[in-house]
């Protein structure tokens, strides 16, 4: 029988929710790391045992964690993911946290990647054991400048995130950095190359949008079913790439304007690359970052951002002052399509329709980081 997982990852935590196909009842699994900051649950889609967390503890500082029995036991990794030490005077970066994780390529079975705060780039090559600098990008004086401060970005610190391996060809790498801009690497990351063409940045502050420094990408998502297509969710509205141009298009135009098109996750259909959905957050001058007018709603483009329903049944019609961040929406791969989002208050929010109808199947969790759906 398929059985339906969900990791979630949270402030105060990590939990494992399980349900079968049908996907009415779950079973939640945890605490796991009671007390500890957990930023990504991901298990291993090339031996679908095999999971890694991304932690940040009070007594260990930012480590990985590994268990091979779902979570039954754990082992923190010899080696997590740590900036070159550098000469004695000089001034260093030190990992505050490991924020993003992402498998390997299906043809190297022990390979993961990291991303870190501040702005780094981590590869393990014996399943996440040992980790290390992966590229040069991490001391490398362009980068660093694009980087910017530690105190600068987002409210949380700076993040390299949206590490994307494509499907067919392990040599072909993307990420995106908060700030930084989107990089894409076609030698096993020995060389990037910037993809920032079409992406807008901040206006009224005389940023140049030629400098990657000024763009702030939230959340990039490649498509199963055309790796040729990718999607991206960010700090200035929503872009879809086809390769191979090098051009973003800005669909989110195609929102409702009083909703707008800034947001932080984006999840895509595993079967559809014209499908795609959002979580919109108010972006006005003052950055609240909750949902517009308290309403919470997910959008959905089924026409490639052509054009955007919006998707609320089941959800709080008003007085709902939270929002999603960025790697706390996802989808199953059910037909149909089965679409999960966590709160910042807490809540696991799920759809057995593609975004249909919704229904909160947990509350009362510590703020949610991230979300990720299996159908196994």
């Amino acid at each position: 029988m398929t059985t339906t997982v969900l990791l979630v990852a949270t402030r105060k935590g990590a939990w494992i929710l399980r349900s079968d196909a049908a996907r009415t009842s779950w079973q939640a699994d945890g605490p796991h790391f009671l007390g500890h900051i957990i930023n990504h649950l991901v298990l291993d889609p090339r031996d679908r045992t095999t999971l890694l967390a991304a932690a940040k503890t009070g007594h260990l500082g930012p480590t990985v964690f590994r268990s091979t029995d779902w979570g039954r036991t754990w082992q923190e990794a010899a080696q997590p993911p740590a900036f070159a030490k550098v000469p004695e005077g000089e001034t260093g970066r030190a990992v505050d946290h490991t924020f993003w994780l992402t498998p390997g390529h299906s043809s190297e079975p022990d390979v993961w990647y990291a991303g870190t705060s501040p702005q780094g780039l981590f590869r393990s090559a014996d399943g996440g054991v040992s980790w290390a600098p992966f590229s040069p990008i991490n001391d490398d004086p362009q980068y660093r400048e694009w980087m910017g401060s530690e105190k600068d970005g987002t409210p949380d610190g700076p993040k390299l995130h949206s590490i994307i391996v494509d499907p067919r060809d392990p040599k072909h790498l993307y990420f995106a950095m908060s700030g930084g801009g989107v990089h894409e690497s076609l030698d096993r990351g020995q060389t990037w190359r910037v993809l920032i063409s079409g992406m807008q940045v901040v206006e009224g502050y005389g940023f140049d949008a030629a400098n990657p420094a000024f763009h702030d990408p939230h959340c990039l998502r490649l498509c199963p079913s055309n790796p040729d297509r990718l999607y991206q969710q960010n700090h200035c509205g929503i872009y879809r790439l086809d390769r191979p141009s090098d051009t973003w298009v800005r669909i989110g135009r195609n929102m409702p304007q009083e909703v707008g098109d800034i947001g932080f996750p984006m999840t895509v259909h595993p079967r559809d690359d014209r499908t795609a959905w959002v979580f919109p957050m108010d972006g006005t001058q003052v950055w609240p970052r909750t949902s517009p007018d308290g309403k919470p709603a997910v959008y959905a483009t089924r026409d490639g951002g052509e054009s955007w329903q919006r998707q609320d049944a089941g959800l709080p019609k008003q007085q709902a002052w939270w929002t999603v961040k960025r790697q706390a929406m996802g989808c199953d791969g059910h037909d149909p399509v089965g679409l999960y989002f966590g709160t910042t208050s807490g809540e696991l929010w799920a759809s057995r329709d593609e975004g249909g109808n919704w229904e909160c199947i947990a509350r009362h969790l510590p703020e949610i980081y991230a979300v990720e759906a299996l159908a196994l």
